[in-house]
């Protein structure tokens, strides 16, 4: 098993640029990626951003594409996510994904943090 714990978030002012963090524990050695996903009231949990374990490849979401970036700090088995230029349509739940594949379907998810909520005043 693989456990994920988010930490950062809270209420943001338009424009900020907070920073989410994801460490994982575990049997991380199984793991080959990590993602980003949000879900915002009344909505279905989408898809973010995410990273591959070794660093060597990142995705985005078209939405978030130039203003978030995904990063792994190898280290503390910790993986970032830097939010610039925050509109109030981000706001929502953060929640980290961990998972032996690439995916970007919250249905096909393998591990799954508490998530950490994102709320964005304008």
């Amino acid at each position: 098993q693989v456990q994920l714990v988010e930490s950062g978030g809270g209420l943001v002012q338009a424009g900020g640029s907070p920073r989410l963090s994801c460490a994982a524990s575990g049997r991380t050695g199984g793991l080959y990626y990590v993602g980003w996903f949000r879900q915002a009231p009344g909505r279905e949990r989408e898809f973010v951003a995410g990273i591959t374990w070794r660093g060597d490849l990142t995705l985005y979401a078209g939405p978030v594409k130039g203003r978030f970036a995904i990063s792994r700090v190898g280290a503390v088995n910790t993986v970032a996510l830097q939010m610039n230029s925050l509109k109030p349509e981000d706001t929502g739940v953060y929640y980290c994904a961990g998972d032996r594949t690439i995916i970007r379907q919250a249905s096909m998810v393998d591990y799954w943090g508490q998530g950490t909520q994102v709320s964005v005043s304008s």
